[in-house]
């Protein structure tokens, strides 16, 4: 088949490897987002996707706004039989989701219609739902509202992160997405439409989604530690030396159910963490990483900022 892949996540690129890799499909070009600026020094910088797409020497198209009419032209010229779109990062027009002959194919990661939107890993984890897995929908207008062509689910582990979750849906998209493609070719794919009473809607993550509400049970904290691990990183505030207040990421910590204390309140600070009460019961806090320094645990963390208990956070 002749398809042109739009990405731009590194979660697509065990799908693009494999469709390069493919003798049966031909990738005739990769659409991805513009150069953006990275780091310190704001150094224009490809994504994942363009940057795999030209080491296999094939075309990549950058458009600022898909819905421009020639960026629209464009699309229809490359006469894509089907287009695959996985983390692309903007909205498609209809006259693109129609340009392909045969279909536009959406891999998302979540078992829709639960979770539509730009974030469904970590909502599964915060939501504490018992599996997920990859959706190939044929593509909508709307948000994600597209007929179902098929799913591959899989258990969420116990104490599964943002970060393994993402790389196992991202391991777990190719065979998804060539079983739609053979199920196309054979004219037997089949289509489901979704249950709108079933839907959920999760938003894009900012930072200001990591911080953490010490009101909340602990089960309930927990799940948000491990869901924005790495990205954007669940977060509270501690005092320094001074009384500041200082933000302190959380990476992992341990669920203490007997722990008794004003939620927010330091239990104790030792060689073992920083154990913290919560609505019910309380966390130690394992590793964690203070504005400005590197990441580390939480006992190294205390050597260099000790923190009394007693102390409440906010």
């Amino acid at each position: 088949m002749r398809i042109v892949y739009f990405g731009s996540g590194d979660i697509g690129l065990p799908v693009l490897t494999s469709l390069f890799n493919s003798p049966e499909h031909q990738i005739v070009a990769v659409v991805s987002q513009p150069d953006k600026p990275v780091g310190r020094h704001q150094q224009l910088t490809a994504s994942p996707v363009k940057q795999l797409a030209l080491q296999h020497g094939t075309e990549v198209f950058q458009p600022l706004r898909m819905r421009d009419r020639s960026a629209i032209e464009i699309i229809q010229k490359y006469e894509a039989e089907v287009i695959v779109v996985m983390a692309y990062g903007q909205i498609l027009p209809k006259e693109v989701l129609e340009a392909p002959s045969i279909a536009c194919l959406n891999l998302h990661a979540s078992l829709l219609p639960r979770h539509r939107g730009a974030a469904p890993i970590q909502a599964a984890i915060e939501s504490g739902d018992k599996e997920t897995g990859i959706t190939v929908m044929y593509m909508a207008e709307g948000l994600d509202t597209g007929d179902i062509l098929l799913t591959h689910s899989f258990p969420i582990r116990r104490r599964e992160t943002g970060g393994t979750l993402h790389d196992r849906l991202a391991q777990a998209a190719p065979a998804a997405l060539f079983e739609a493609l053979d199920l196309l070719e054979k004219g037997l794919a089949p289509r489901t439409v979704q249950d709108p009473a079933l839907a959920t809607h999760v938003q894009k993550l900012t930072r200001e989604h990591g911080q953490i509400v010490w009101s909340q049970s602990n089960l309930q904290i927990d799940r948000k530690i491990r869901a924005m691990n790495p990205w954007p990183s669940a977060f509270t505030f501690v005092p320094d030396r001074t009384g500041q207040l200082r933000k302190l990421k959380v990476f992992s910590a341990i669920v203490c159910r007997k722990c008794k204390g004003t939620p927010g309140e330091v239990l104790r600070a030792d060689k073992q963490g920083l154990l913290v009460a919560a609505a019910d019961g309380g966390l130690l806090l394992r590793e964690v990483q203070l504005e400005g320094k590197k990441r580390m645990p939480a006992h190294d963390f205390l050597l260099g900022n000790p923190v009394t208990p007693g102390t409440v956070l906010p």
